[in-house]
């Protein structure tokens, strides 16, 4: 289909066209645990393939705490289509040749993603030349100052540079991350993760974007006059009620027995649920009369 919305067939929720994306985690001892966690969650539950690299034993210990075993090392990790550095024992990125030519050869790519002081690997290497960069708030300067060619931003939760995703220190990942899935796979899917996270600190877009050319990076929405007129009570299940309500980003959610779930916009009145099953809001003269779950289905009054 050419355009978001329901199938006409099955009834479910159209979802952007794309193959499923492969991610090479690069680990360093002495890696932030929060860095890469965080942004593994991320992906994995938005269904990237992740894989984790490190760059000559697989065996590395995360800030002295955490002992992993990567799947891969420099020399046999197979190619991504993005590559994944994060902070945490920077330092080691410093002169390292190896990591360097490895990362100037991995010209598939079609995102570098950097947490934190993963951005000094870039840096290092020279892919950071004349773009816009930022990383965690104690090594701005540093990076600033040893960089020169970098255009190092302040107060910047990410940029994206198109090709090239920087984040600010530690939590900053998982706002970072979700951005890419936004952009990537669309709103919704970005607003699902967070949900699935419990990571309601989340503010859609809220970063430095210099290349807007991203596929999805448009969210859907429906006019806020619209989206008011759902608001209110509604008939559910065995004669209870729920509540619509909308929060301050202008997104949908349903208060069921006082737990909330979000409802994500597809197109016109239609919306998804956490399920990914259709919900249509019934219009009666500009008038929401309740909504149903099947086309020609029960109608669910609203009350008020």
């Amino acid at each position: 289909f050419d355009h978001p919305g329901i199938c006409p067939e099955c009834l479910m929720p159209l979802r952007p066209s794309t193959k499923i994306k492969t991610i090479a985690f690069y680990l360093q001892d002495g890696v932030e645990i929060l860095d890469f966690a965080g942004p593994m969650e991320v992906f994995a539950y938005a269904g990237f393939d992740v894989f984790t690299v490190a760059r000559d034993s697989r065996h590395i210990k995360t800030q002295g705490i955490l002992n992993i075993v990567t799947d891969y090392n420099l020399e046999n990790a197979p190619q991504a289509d993005i590559v994944a550095l994060f902070g945490g024992n920077s330092k080691v990125f410093l002169g390292d040749s190896i990591l360097s030519s490895w990362l100037l050869r991995q010209a598939e790519v079609s995102d570098f993603f950097t947490v934190c002081t993963g951005a000094f690997a870039l840096a290092e290497a020279g892919l950071l030349d004349h773009q816009v960069a930022t990383t965690f708030h104690g090594a701005l300067r540093s990076l600033k100052t040893n960089y020169p060619k970098i255009n190092v931003q302040k107060n910047a939760r990410f940029v994206d540079n198109g090709g090239i995703l920087t984040t600010a220190g530690i939590s900053a990942g998982i706002d970072g991350a979700l951005h890419l899935v936004q952009k990537l796979l669309g709103y919704n899917m970005a607003r699902q993760t967070a949900y699935y996270m419990e990571y309601d600190k989340w503010t859609p877009l809220d970063g430095q974007i210099i290349d807007t050319t991203g596929l999805h990076l448009t969210r859907p929405n429906l006019e806020s006059t619209k989206v008011e007129a759902l608001i209110g009570d509604y008939m559910y299940e065995k004669n209870d009620t729920i509540h619509m309500d909308v929060d301050r980003r202008g997104d949908l959610w349903v208060s069921i027995d006082g737990y909330l779930f979000p409802l994500f916009y597809e197109s016109d009145l239609v919306f998804s649920n956490i399920d990914g099953q259709p919900v249509y809001f019934v219009d009666n003269e500009g008038i929401i009369a309740g909504y149903q779950l099947k086309p020609e289905g029960t109608i669910y009054r609203k009350i008020n």
